[in-house]
Formats: structure tokens, C-alpha cells, sequence
């Protein structure tokens, strides 16, 4: 992967940082044109991924995953397919996904859906009131179920670190590996946060790996300049 630009470690100097041997970086949450409220092309992820010297993204459109599938394909990085998907109790996003898991799925449900196809159920922005967080009684369910492996205690777009701090507790206190993401709607957020951390072979090798993983990031939710924008079509799925 090349270095990062100047540009991108300017807007996100962590990105400037020299990652031991064997390791790479990976952003677990991410959007694109799937997701509906975001206009972000593949050209334009493959670009922003070049520039912030990413080694991995997790592409988590909501409910969907048609795009990351495609983004396999064109991405100079590896690509994880995820779905952040709507519970009735807030959001959860499952990686390593081989097909989606419907809106307004309970969130046990959710979660086992997520664990039968053998990916890794994450829990994204879990504090944050600001966001269609998880409920923290639906939450405190699932991990007393054993059905949660990961908490996002770094979310670029979660203003009070105060809430990511809370998160990172809550991960500690109960054993879950920690997560990082910049949440990216726009190009440039892509690099906001991220994890440094062993490489990886499989979502089991991955989730095992991510407990010696480092978070990294910052608070980055620029809004993208307005212009006019003709999108390719896309079908949820």
C-alpha cells in the first residue's frame, strides 16, 4: 500500500505513524452510494483509500451489501463486507457477511444471523444519542448472551470523546475486543480512525488479532462541498 499523502496525514496526522512489521491498518466502518445518505463513488473510495495509505476497509452501507461486493473487485485494498443494519433497538453491524440480513431484524436475531454465516457481530457508536445507537438494555442483553465480539470506542463522527472513552469501559469491563472506524460518508473522512494491528487471514484470525490491535483516531465530520452529482443506479441488496 502507498504512503499516505500530505493532504491526508494534514487532516489526519495519525495517519503519519510507522506501523511495525506485519501489521496494517484497517477502517471497520465505513459508507458509500449504498447507503442512501451517502453520495461517495467507488472511484472516489479507491482514490481516498490510496491517499490515506489504508490497508483494509470494512464497507458497512446500511442495509446492504451489494456495494462492498462490487468494491472487492475495484478497491487497491482489501475489502470486508459488512451491513450496518437497524434493529428495532438501534443499529449493529456484522462484517465478514456473505449475504444481508433484513431491516428491523431483533437484535439477538441479528447478531445470530450475523454468527451463521460466520462473520463477527460489532457494535457501532454504542453511547452516542446522536446516532441510532443500540439501547443500552438491548446492548447489556446481547453481551450477557455472548452474542456481541466488538465495540467501536473510536467513531470519527462521535463529537464528545466522552462517549467514545464510555465505550472503551464498557469493552474493557467486559472483555470485548475494541474497535475503530471513521464512519466515512465523504471521501476525506476515510483515515479519520482506523485500528493498527497483526494482519489477518478470516474473521476468526481477525477477531483474534483485533485484541492486539491499536485505536487510533479523531473527530473528523466535515461536511462534503456541494456540487452537482450524477450517481450510478443502485438496488439495495
Amino acid at each position: 500500500m502507498p504512503l499516505p499523502t500530505v493532504a491526508a496525514v494534514e487532516r489526519h496526522p495519525h495517519l503519519a505513524s510507522v506501523l511495525p512489521a506485519g501489521w496494517v491498518r484497517v477502517d471497520l466502518h465505513s459508507h458509500t452510494m449504498w447507503s442512501g445518505d451517502s453520495t461517495t463513488t467507488p472511484d472516489e473510495v479507491g482514490q481516498a483509500v490510496l491517499d490515506s495509505g489504508l490497508d483494509v476497509v470494512c464497507i458497512t452501507d446500511h442495509h446492504a451489501v451489494k456495494g462492498a461486493f462490487e468494491l472487492t473487485r475495484q478497491l487497491p485494498c482489501r475489502v470486508i463486507i459488512g451491513e450496518e443494519m437497524r434493529t428495532h433497538a438501534g443499529e449493529l453491524i456484522g462484517l465478514f457477511l456473505r449475504e444481508r440480513i433484513p431491516f428491523g431484524t431483533p437484535p439477538s436475531e441479528a447478531a445470530r444471523a450475523i454468527r451463521d454465516q460466520g462473520g463477527v457481530v460489532y457494535v457501532p457508536h454504542p453511547f452516542d444519542p446522536m446516532r441510532r445507537n443500540i439501547t443500552e438494555a438491548a446492548l447489556d442483553a446481547l453481551v450477557a448472551a455472548g452474542l456481541v465480539d466488538a465495540i467501536e470506542v473510536i467513531n470519527a463522527k462521535t463529537s464528545l470523546q466522552s462517549l467514545n472513552r464510555r465505550a472503551a469501559e464498557y469493552a474493557l469491563r467486559h472483555d470485548l475486543a475494541a474497535g475503530a472506524g471513521s464512519d466515512a460518508h465523504v471521501p476525506l473522512a476515510l483515515g479519520a480512525a482506523y485500528v493498527e494491528m497483526p494482519d489477518f487471514d478470516g474473521p476468526t484470525d481477525f477477531l483474534a488479532k483485533l485484541r492486539e490491535a491499536r485505536t487510533v483516531g479523531h473527530h473528523w465530520d466535515e461536511p462534503r462541498k456541494w456540487t452537482a452529482r450524477v450517481l450510478p443506479g443502485t438496488t439495495s441488496g
